[in-house]
């Protein structure tokens, strides 16, 4: 997909725990993979380090040599076992709707798989301009140069470096596994506490720099 100009407002966001409350699927996905394998997985301790690539949570569970084999076999689970169970979180679909009233577009960067990610966002009927997938931390900071992206909005440590790595302003969401002192820590400009209130805020965002 063609990246947007500079000028237009762009908005990126995160995926997991930021638009999607992914535990519940998460959580049966690594299940389904546990009784597939025989190896123990304690999925619901797994689902609270949400937000890094699947790669470092298998690792507390499988042999370094076995993990590459295991992470394809999880992505081919993933859409049986997690979709369904994955609800929007509260105020996901108003905040990509909210940029859209502005005039902007809205982006999802998230480390997720990036086929797994579509269904999701297919699944709840959240629309964003472009998915781009595969991508931590400060890696996203080049699919958000690319689309242009003034703002990032995430719940992870690993989004506000993301955001910071790429010139974004780092507006983070206190709904993931990083409380707001963690996240202001990590150099968050603003926190709000879920995304119910992102469109007030940007709103004053845009009006503050239509001004400047």
């Amino acid at each position: 997909m063609t990246a947007l100009a500079p000028s237009t407002l762009t908005v990126g966001f995160d995926l997991d725990m930021t638009l999607i409350d992914s535990r519940p699927g998460i959580k049966a996905a690594y299940e389904a993979l546990s009784a597939e394998t025989g190896a123990f997985i304690d999925a619901a301790q797994a689902v609270t380090r949400l937000g890094p690539p699947l790669e470092e949570e298998l690792a507390y569970w499988f042999p370094e040599q076995h993990i590459p084999e295991m992470a394809d076999r999880y992505r081919a689970l993933y859409p049986d076992h997690a979709i369904a169970p994955t609800p929007a979180m509260p105020g996901a679909r108003a905040a990509v709707d909210a940029v859209r009233a502005l005039g902007g577009r809205a982006i999802v960067v998230t480390a997720k798989h990036e086929p797994n990610a579509k269904l999701h966002l297919a699944h709840l009927d959240i629309a964003p301009d472009a998915v781009i997938g595969w991508l931590w931390a400060e890696a996203k900071a080049g699919a958000l140069r690319e689309y242009g992206a003034q703002v990032y909005v995430g719940d992870h440590v690993g989004d506000v470096r993301g955001a910071r790595a790429a010139g974004a302003l780092s507006v983070a969401v206190a709904t993931g596994p990083c409380p707001e002192p963690e996240l202001r820590e990590a150099g968050a400009d603003v926190v709000l506490p879920d995304l119910t209130a992102l469109p007030a805020w940007l709103e004053t965002y845009v009006a503050d720099q239509s001004r400047a």
